[in-house]
């Protein structure tokens, strides 16, 4: 997959190889086909082929609602039949939403997604089908399915759009792969401080809290000291944080010098009681 183009188009390419087939049996909205190529551009799948869509096909309404995946639409193919439209794939995978009296696998989406890429990674040829928004797939088309994919979502409101349940397939399909690690930290223009960096910023601080006085309790001082300690070593801190707080503690450590110190008592904390 490329990237988007000046007309707001997105530059979707098929990569080399196979991918899974979107089928929709029976669509009846337009713009249900054309948020269903969005989704698909999202998760990195290509190939849409649409089985006796209701209102024929190309339809213009479905393109507004591609936003800029409308290569997907422009490629799409039209069956009069689910056989026909899955006569050339080696494995076919069938949406269920509920449960059906049938000998078949079922897996969810995320373990689909699994056989998917495995399927892909032996050059083989592999359909997911969508059944009509109102009444799903029918008997007669899971037919075709060697394997039914059901999403564990809240049993008392399990109803998704076509767009969105083919969106959780696309999502799991494109994470399958995907490198991006699961936890990251943004440090954009600085990086994490090591240890001794931060072990030097700690020792500052605390030289600094006893030269005001403010660890002059000899028995609290130690677990004053190690409660600092950890809120600053329970995070990530960056080497640009700890520059800043060593600029905060010089600056505190110089203003009593520089601009001497208010003779009126410090206000009382909120969660003190006054004197």
């Amino acid at each position: 997959m490329t990237g988007g183009r000046k007309d707001g188009r997105a530059a979707l390419t098929p990569p080399a190889g196979e991918s899974p087939v979107i089928v929709l049996v029976r669509p009846q909205m337009a713009r249900n086909i054309g948020s269903t190529a969005r989704a698909m551009a999202n998760g990195g799948l290509f190939h849409l082929r649409i089985v006796a869509p209701r209102d024929g096909w190309p339809q213009p309404d479905a393109y507004p609602a591609a936003s800029g995946a409308d290569a997907i639409l422009d490629a799409a193919q039209v069956f009069d039949s689910v056989p026909a439209a899955v006569a050339d794939c080696h494995r076919v995978l069938a949406t269920c939403p509920r449960p059906r009296h049938i000998v078949i696998p079922v897996h969810t989406a995320r373990a689909a997604a699994e056989d998917l890429r495995a399927i892909a990674a032996r050059n083989l040829r592999a359909a997911v089908l969508f059944g009509p928004e109102r009444a799903g797939l029918e008997n007669e088309d899971m037919a075709c399915a060697d394997t039914l994919v059901r999403y564990p979502l809240n049993p008392a409101h399990m109803s998704l759009n076509l767009a969105q349940a083919v969106m959780i397939l696309a999502y799991e399909w494109w994470t399958a792969a995907e490198a991006t690690p699961p936890r990251a930290l943004m440090t954009n223009e600085t990086r994490v401080a090591t240890k001794g960096e931060l072990d030097i910023f700690l020792n500052r601080l605390v030289a600094e809290l006893d030269a005001t006085g403010f660890l002059d309790t000899a028995e609290k001082r130690p677990g004053m000291v190690r409660n600092l300690r950890h809120w600053f070593e329970r995070g990530e801190v960056t080497e640009q944080e700890l520059r800043t707080l060593h600029g905060v503690v010089t600056e505190l450590s110089r203003g009593r010098m520089r601009r001497g110190r208010p003779e009126t008592p410090d206000p009382p904390l909120p969660w003190t009681d006054p004197a």
